[in-house]
């Protein structure tokens, strides 16, 4: 899937799978991008929970 829109890039997902994964990056969309922002400065990244 694609940040922060959600787009799966590569294959597929079945719709209620897919819906979850866009509410918990609706969710995490903070972290997400904190995350991303230490990837590309070569930090480790921090653990996001997962939808519960």
């Amino acid at each position: 899937m694609r940040v922060p829109d959600g787009e799966v890039i590569d294959g597929e997902l079945p719709r209620r799978k897919l819906k979850l994964a866009q509410a918990w990056m609706e969710i995490h969309a903070e972290e997400l991008e904190a995350n991303w922002a230490l990837a590309v400065a070569g930090e480790p990244v921090f653990k996001i929970d997962p939808l519960r």
